[in-house]
C-alpha cells in the first residue's frame, strides 16, 4: 500500500513494553585464548542464574575466529567479544559488564552500563 507523502512522516507505533530476546549469544574467541575461556565460565554462570529466575536466557554459541578470516580481521585484537542481537561487547572479561550487558541486550534495561558496548 502505497502511502500519501502530503500526511506528514509515518508515526511510530507505541512501544508494547516486550522485549523480543535473541535466541542465542555469541562468544568470539580462538584457542588458547585464556580470557576467552574465563569469559565463556562466567556466561555460563550469568545464563543459568537467568534461567533460575525465569529470565531470558539463549544459547552460548562460541565462534573461533581463525575459521573465518572477516571473523579474525574483526575480532583478533579485541577477544573475547560477546554479540547479542547486533549489539557487541568487546574485551568482555568482567562479570558485571557482561551482566549489565546481558540485562541491556535481553531484558531492554537501557542504563547504559554497558559500557564499550556498540551496535554493530
Amino acid at each position: 500500500m502505497e502511502r500519501d507523502a502530503s500526511a506528514g512522516p509515518p508515526r511510530a507505533r507505541p512501544y508494547n513494553g516486550r522485549v523480543t530476546a535473541p535466541t542465542e549469544i555469541v562468544l568470539y574467541s580462538r584457542p588458547g585464548c585464556h580470557l576467552c575461556d574465563e569469559t565463556h565460565a562466567i556466561l555460563d554462570e550469568l545464563l543459568a542464574k537467568r534461567a533460575s529466575q525465569g529470565l531470558p536466557s539463549p544459547a552460548l554459541v562460541e565462534r573461533n575466529i581463525e575459521d573465518d578470516e572477516d571473523w579474525h580481521r574483526r575480532y583478533v585484537l579485541v577477544i573475547p567479544v560477546v554479540a547479542i542481537g547486533g549489539r557487541e561487547l568487546e574485551l568482555a572479561t568482567k562479570p558485571t559488564r557482561l551482566g549489565r550487558f546481558l540485562a541491556e541486550a535481553l531484558d531492554g534495561v537501557a542504563d547504559g552500563a554497558a559500557r564499550g558496548a556498540r551496535r554493530s
